[in-house]
C-alpha cells in the first residue's frame, strides 16, 4: 500500500476495498499500454502535500489535465514552467479581485496545499488528450468516499464546489457542520456566469477565523 501519511488510517477502508482493487486493476492496464497523467508517482499528491490533521479547506476538480508535463496530482495545478491553462489563469483573477494579489509566476499550487487545502479531482488519472477517460473506472466512488469521510470525521471545512461535477457532491457534505460554497467552473466558457465576483477566497478565511482556525494565506508571490 502507498504510504500517505496520517491519510494511512482513514483511508484503509477504501484501499481494501474490491471497489479499489478494480481501480488498480484497471491503472495497471492504463500506465502500460497508454500515456496516462499524472505519473503514477504523482497519483495521490493531493493527499501527501494535505496531511489529513491538517485539511481546513476542499477544493474539488473534474479530472486532471491531460496535455503533457501539466497534471502533477493537485487540481488545478500545473508545475513551475509550465504555462498556466485558463482555468488556473481565471482563479488567479479572481483570487487578485478578491485579495488584491497579483496574479503569481508559477502555476504550481503547492503552496496552497500545504495550506491546508486539499485539491482533489473527482477523477485522480486520465489518459492523454482525453478528456474524462477516467471518469467512468471506479474513481468516483473513491473520492465520494474520502468526500464523506472528511464531512464526517472533521469540523468546520470550507467545500469550495466550483461547477457542475463538483456541485453534485453537496449531498455528501453534512451541511451543519461545514461550509459549501458553491459557483460556476473558472473555465472561460463559464466564469463569467458567477464565478468571477464569488469571493470564495476571502469567504472561506471569513469563515475559518470565525471558528477559531487559522485563515490560509491565499498568496503565491511570497
Amino acid at each position: 500500500m502507498v504510504d500517505l501519511g496520517d491519510w494511512n488510517q482513514p483511508l484503509a477502508p477504501l484501499f481494501s476495498n474490491e471497489r479499489y482493487q478494480k481501480i488498480r486493476r484497471f491503472l495497471i492496464q492504463e500506465y502500460s499500454t497508454h500515456t496516462v497523467y499524472p505519473d503514477m508517482y504523482d497519483l495521490y499528491n493531493c493527499f501527501r502535500f494535505t496531511p489529513f490533521r491538517d485539511v481546513k479547506v476542499v477544493l474539488l476538480g473534474q479530472d486532471p489535465y491531460h496535455n503533457e508535463g501539466q497534471a502533477h496530482g493537485l487540481c488545478f495545478s500545473v508545475r513551475e514552467g509550465v504555462p498556466k491553462p485558463p482555468s488556473l489563469e481565471n482563479i488567479f483573477k479572481e483570487l487578485e479581485s478578491d485579495l488584491g494579489y497579483k496574479p503569481p509566476r508559477t502555476g504550481d499550487l503547492t503552496k496552497w496545499a500545504k495550506e491546508g487545502v486539499l485539491l482533489m479531482n473527482t477523477a485522480l488519472t486520465v489518459r492523454a488528450h482525453e478528456a474524462n477517460s477516467h471518469a467512468n473506472c471506479g474513481w468516483s466512488w473513491f473520492t465520494d468516499s474520502v468526500i464523506s469521510l472528511l464531512s464526517e470525521q472533521k469540523e468546520h471545512l470550507v467545500f469550495l464546489l466550483w461547477g457542475g461535477n463538483a456541485r453534485r457532491k453537496v449531498s455528501l457534505i453534512d451541511q451543519s457542520k461545514h461550509l459549501i460554497l458553491q459557483c460556476a467552473h473558472p473555465s472561460p466558457l463559464s466564469a463569467y456566469n458567477g464565478f468571477f465576483g464569488c469571493r470564495h477566497f476571502s469567504k472561506t478565511n471569513e469563515y475559518l477565523r470565525s471558528h477559531g482556525i487559522a485563515p490560509v494565506d491565499w498568496n503565491l508571490n511570497e
